[in-house]
């Protein structure tokens, strides 16, 4: 063996060391549970891993009835969006390189909605606020035969941000109004408002200004920047309620 292969061989041996992670998830089954308890597993780990894999790795060799939901593991489908050590995350985006492994990692499903089992919520209250909202293109002329609706870079750019959304019910379930009431539209209705409510092409931003103008709307924001923080894909959610708010009070956008 060449000097250079020898001298290459134990930092790549380093370079994958493993780790032994211990993760306390929050295991719930209606069918024999009359409340949620903590159990811990112990989980080799790689500093490049993520939460997802320990989860996976739990289920497939240590305990096959974990129940949690995961689809694409890309940060794009937003399925596996859980609290892990009391923050709202995506499993398949959270590291454990960027987490403090000499502690128990805690894993529990997101608050604010029925809990089902283990890291599976009830998420149908959140799409129902969603489609309460409207969020669909809604223009009341047709665009002129063989043509697109036009739009300037410019006027995409006002509601660019609100584009990103992937549904996750992250920001909505870090909310404590959302946790307290759960008649409140939350932040990912809102923000799915705010993408049409400032499109240039859409003629029913008066019609959403309404259905926001409620006291379950956007006036129950209290504006604690918890959603901002929770989101994983870094949309400014906080601006774009106020941004909102501030439509409703002018009549239009």
């Amino acid at each position: 063996m060449s000097t250079a292969v020898a001298d290459a061989a134990p930092a790549e041996e380093q370079a994958v060391q493993s780790y032994l992670v211990t993760f306390m998830l929050r295991r719930y089954n209606p069918e024999v549970d009359e409340e949620p308890k903590w159990v811990d597993y112990d989980v080799e780990m790689y500093p490049t891993d993520r939460v997802l894999d320990a989860l996976h790795r739990v289920k497939w060799h240590q305990d096959g009835t974990l129940a949690f939901r995961r689809s694409c593991a890309h940060g794009i489908c937003g399925s596996d969006a859980m609290r892990i050590n009391g923050r709202n995350r995506l499993a398949c985006k959270t590291l454990i390189k960027d987490l403090d492994i000499s502690k128990p990692v805690y894993v529990e499903a997101i608050k604010g909605l029925p809990l089902e089992k283990d890291l599976i919520v009830d998420m149908d209250p959140f799409f129902e606020a969603f489609r309460d909202v409207q969020p669909f293109l809604q223009a009341r002329s047709a665009p002129e035969k063989g043509k697109e609706r036009p739009q300037t870079i410019a006027e995409r750019e006002r509601f660019d941000d609100t584009t990103k959304c992937i549904l996750c019910a992250a920001c909505t379930s870090s909310c404590p109004v959302f946790w307290t009431d759960g008649q409140y539209f939350g932040p990912a209705a809102i923000v799915n408002a705010h993408r049409f409510i400032f499109d240039s092409r859409d003629d029913a931003a008066d019609v959403r200004l309404d259905i926001l103008n409620d006291k379950e709307g956007v006036w129950r924001c209290r504006t604690t920047f918890n959603c901002t923080e929770a989101c994983p894909r870094g949309i400014e959610i906080t601006k774009a309620i106020a941004e909102v708010k501030q439509a409703v009070i002018k009549g239009g956008r």
